[in-house]
């Protein structure tokens, strides 16, 4: 998994590239928590490279959300590739994230 972040005019945009799984989920979860702690809580996650994501990923995005969404911030996800939009169909995530189709759509929400 490789993870990339760029500042945008009103949130930082993170991209996840590759597997999330319980072998890296801790490499994701630190970048984010670094990123909060610095005071970054307006997140747009980019998954369109995301090739798969395990119950900790998820996990790890859900505390990211919980996290920001206390801070008064907001933490969205674009891009998902069918096979993880299924993912988050099953696990009732797609009701509990903002998702956008891709990342200009994301870009507007914030």
């Amino acid at each position: 998994m490789e993870i990339t972040e760029k500042k945008a005019e009103n949130c930082t945009v993170v991209s996840i590239n590759g597997r999330l799984d319980t072998t890296n989920y801790s490499v994701l979860e630190k970048k984010l928590m670094e990123l909060i702690d610095a005071g970054d809580i307006r997140l747009l996650v980019n998954l369109s490279n995301m090739d798969y994501v395990s119950s900790s990923g998820l996990r790890i995005l859900l505390m990211a959300l919980k996290r920001i969404t206390m801070a008064k911030g907001k933490f969205t996800l674009c891009s998902l590739q069918e096979n993880i939009q299924e993912i988050f169909e099953i696990s009732g995530f797609t009701n509990i994230f903002e998702i956008y189709p891709n990342e200009e759509e994301g870009l507007k929400a914030f």
